[in-house]
């Protein structure tokens, strides 16, 4: 299906009406890039989450998981460099005072502003005659410090000053040293973790693209300096299998190499896997980073404490990492965008998401033909308790006509509808008694099947 310009509004609805995505604090009048995840929601994010974990880190032997406090001492963050540099450059209505990225305005205009100096991108804007949304001018640019700053307990001073994690990468970094020291692994190894992460958008915009509070999904891989184009290699097609088990088509993905120039301070190679996100085109969805030794050694040096791992041969070296770093709400974003279809059944035109079915929130639906049948609901309900007890996410659903339910079911994405009818009862062909009629979401084709099969046909 060739997706529209306006498909992604058509998302954010189903969304809403569904019960995957809420606008944050939405009967306060919102708060701007924050979103709280449905029932549905919560689902789906779990599901891409769990198989996440299972690729990367429970069918691997070189992986080690994490989970690091989203406080750390303020030292790591002026170690990593993000107080010091950890920048966005900002512009201004001069008229209402409303901020603006000024890389953001000059990308809507045609012009990459990656890279560019202040006084580039000033220059830009003028040559460009850019102006505020609302048509007044803009004052000149100027570096704006992502992370949200707080304070712990009640010390005053520099001492108690704190930030929200811009990312999960540094808690990877600093426990370094513990998960050696417990753990014992085996150069090349990596450390997975999945975590909240904050960063004070100034213009957050794009559904859950661009937000203020998200997770991430980051594995810190740790290599010989020698290894690291041979263990980057692996590590790409392992990113190019999970957004196969995504879902995602081949042809909406794309790697781009970031140009030099363009690179992090950190950085000596990386890829931006992009995806073509529906009226916006190509954009990133997860990043590939070569960090080198930048990270462990600025910790060494600023706390004094050794990040060398020691061979069983008494031979020291500081590693080299490799990060594959993946945002849970493009994640989201991009299934969404993937599997959301349009087609026409029965004469009307129905939309439904084609979701995989190890991310659909519900695997299957069960149904009562009529609601108001205590022996079809009785039955209903022991098919339902069997299939709840294997797979969890299964829906019990009686709610409306059979047509209303399976609209709303296909719509929420579910594989399967099962429905308990008559005949299941074997009130009219016995031959047919303890069978159910299958749905299937994609095709809208039905089968009958036995209850006894039901379990080995739904894997």
């Amino acid at each position: 299906m060739e997706k529209s310009a306006d498909t992604m509004e058509k998302i954010v609805s189903l969304c809403k009406r569904r019960g995957f995505v809420f606008q944050g604090s939405e009967i306060y009048g919102g708060l701007k890039g924050t979103w709280d995840l449905g029932p549905l929601g919560v689902s789906l994010n779990n599901n891409i989450k769990r198989e996440w974990w299972k690729m990367f880190v429970d069918n691997r032997e070189d992986m080690y998981g994490l989970d690091a406090a989203i406080l750390m001492n303020a030292k790591v963050w002026e170690a990593s460099g993000h107080v010091a540099g950890f920048f966005d450059p900002l512009v201004e209505d001069v008229k209402t005072g409303e901020r603006f990225r000024a890389d953001h305005l000059l990308k809507d205009a045609g012009v990459d502003a990656d890279g560019m100096s202040l006084e580039e991108i000033d220059a830009e804007i003028s040559k460009n005659n850019l102006k505020s949304p609302k048509g007044n001018d803009l004052s000149p640019s100027r570096q704006f410090n992502m992370m949200f700053e707080s304070r712990i307990g009640a010390t005053a001073g520099p001492e108690g000053k704190v930030y929200l994690r811009p990312e999960t990468a540094q808690g990877i970094f600093v426990n370094f040293k513990n998960v050696v020291d417990t753990m014992s692994p085996k150069i090349p190894f990596g450390i997975a973790q999945i975590g909240k992460a904050f960063r004070n958008e100034i213009a957050p915009r794009e559904f859950l693209f661009r937000v203020r509070e998200f997770e991430q999904m980051e594995i810190e891989y740790f290599v010989k300096e020698s290894d690291w184009e041979a263990e980057y290699e692996k590590l790409r097609l392992d990113i190019v299998k999970w957004h196969e088990h995504l879902g995602l088509a081949a042809e909406n993905i794309r790697e781009y190499e970031v140009p030099e120039n363009d690179l992090a301070h950190y950085s000596k190679r990386t890829i931006d896997f992009e995806y073509n996100y529906p009226g916006k085109g190509f954009d990133e969805l997860a990043g590939f980073a070569y960090r080198t030794d930048h990270d462990l050694k600025n910790h060494m040096d600023a706390s004094g404490q050794s990040m060398e791992y020691i061979e069983p041969d008494g031979s020291r070296f500081l590693p080299h990492v490799l990060e594959p770093s993946f945002g849970v709400g493009r994640a989201i974003t991009a299934v969404l965008c993937e599997a959301y279809t349009e087609d026409e059944m029965n004469g009307e035109v129905r939309s439904f998401l084609k979701l995989p079915a190890h991310l659909a929130p519900y695997r299957v639906a069960v149904s009562p033909l009529l609601k108001n049948k205590p022996e079809l609901v009785d039955k209903a309900r022991t098919v339902f308790g069997l299939l709840k007890a294997e797979f969890g996410n299964v829906a019990y659903d009686e709610n409306g006509n059979i047509g209303k339910r399976y609209r709303r079911q296909d719509e929420i994405g579910t594989p399967y509808c099962i429905v308990i009818d008559f005949e299941t009862l074997g009130q009219e062909k016995p031959e047919l008694a303890d069978t159910v009629t299958v749905r299937n979401r994609d095709t809208g084709e039905q089968e009958r099947v036995a209850i006894a099969d039901l379990l080995a046909y739904l894997k």
